[in-house]
């Protein structure tokens, strides 16, 4: 066993300082140009999202950029809340006081969601697609806060780019407990391996929270046609086609000021169907190098827990601390880049300990079992 252990250990170290050189290869871009000229149209999926859509409200009111050059639309999927009444009164509660946001700044329009497929989340881009009037698609997710200044950066980075998808970065806002420090090391060791794809030319990550993407060629690539069986990946799966389309024109914006920040989940039972939504699509990657990624730290977590519980005391945690270190390299400089570093050292042993057991978990949990998301009940 020790071999193997060896083995995919060294495999594992290697793909982690890889993917902490590609990191620091894609440089920060900050620029702001005042010429804007990209006309975007925001798509922005909801249900049931009343106690995040005033913060997300508020943000959108307050972005700075040419109120002529964007539109805001809003797919309600069938909410059974007060969602769409927030939306149209377009009111905020600001310091305990309800406050009228100026919503004459922004294009801002609720739609319904035609449902097609599977996905709903896929239907209501679908849907927002078709209505939209212009050829730069945004999407964001309702319980999102974007920067003053997120519209304006991406503009600047299309202009010099020539991109025809952006990838951007997505943060998260946590509270000083386990349970949310816990998801921000996972979801950070997920924005560290995005931008580290990027940096070794093998992009392979993404996020729809922060994503943008020319609308002609949505279009030309048929959209979600061929993957709108599967409840999740309306991002993944599309960056996919983008990818194989053309690779050089699917680009990274690593940029503080493109931060769109959203919150973690309030239990762990939403947690466990949330990770388990999220890998409940890996198996359907077109990549095979993507799914040996994948299987590589299944098995360096594998790994990690058969030796907590076969090895005698003094060998038990090696694997442990040896995947800890690794993961350092790449933690390091991402929580430096999202700013989290004053509370990183506070959780890290006890969510890295914890992180094989829950890995494994919804790995098992996403093959066998259906998963709860939003109210309704999904299979893989």
């Amino acid at each position: 066993m020790i071999w193997f252990l060896v083995f995919i250990f060294t495999f594992y170290a290697i793909l982690i300082v890889s993917l902490t050189i590609g990191f620091k290869k894609v440089d920060e871009f900050n620029e702001i140009l005042e010429n804007n000229s990209t006309s975007f149209s925001v798509v922005i999926p909801f249900r049931n999202e009343a106690k995040n859509l005033p913060l997300l409200l508020e943000s959108i009111t307050e972005l700075n950029y040419p109120k002529e050059l964007v539109e805001f639309i809003l797919v309600d999927d069938d909410s059974s809340d007060n969602s769409v009444e927030i939306i149209k009164k377009c009111q905020v509660e600001r310091s305990r006081n309800l406050k009228p946001l100026d919503c004459d700044r922004v294009d801002i329009r609720v739609i319904k969601n035609i449902r097609t497929s599977n996905s709903p989340k896929k239907d209501a881009i679908t849907t927002a697609i078709s209505i939209a009037n212009n050829n730069w698609i945004v999407t964001t997710d309702a319980d999102c806060i974007v920067t003053e200044n997120w519209l304006k950066n991406l503009d600047t980075f299309i202009q010099e780019k020539n991109s025809k998808m952006v990838v951007a970065p997505v943060n998260y806002k946590v509270e000083n407990n386990f349970l949310e420090q816990f998801q921000l090391l996972d979801f950070m060791s997920m924005q560290g391996t995005t931008i580290g794809g990027f940096g070794i030319e093998f992009p392979f990550l993404c996020n729809g929270a922060n994503f943008a993407y020319r609308k002609d060629e949505f279009l030309k690539l048929n959209g979600f046609e061929g993957n709108n069986n599967i409840a999740s990946g309306d991002d993944i799966f599309l960056f996919e086609k983008f990818i194989k389309a053309d690779k050089r024109s699917v680009h990274y914006l690593k940029s503080k000021e493109a931060i769109v920040t959203t919150f973690p989940v309030k239990s762990w039972r939403d947690l466990i169907n949330q990770r388990t939504r999220w890998a409940a699509k890996t198996s359907s990657f077109s990549s095979i190098k993507v799914k040996l990624i994948g299987l590589l730290v299944l098995l360096t977590n594998f790994l990690v827990i058969y030796y907590l519980f076969t090895q005698s005391i003094e060998v038990l945690l090696i694997p442990f601390v040896i995947k800890m270190v690794i993961d350092l390299f790449l933690f390091l400089p991402t929580i430096q880049f999202f700013e989290h570093k004053s509370s990183f050292y506070k959780w890290y042993i006890f969510a890295s300990l914890l992180y094989p057991f829950f890995s494994i978990f919804v790995i098992f949990n996403s093959l066998f079992f259906k998963y709860n998301w939003k109210g309704r009940r999904f299979k893989k």
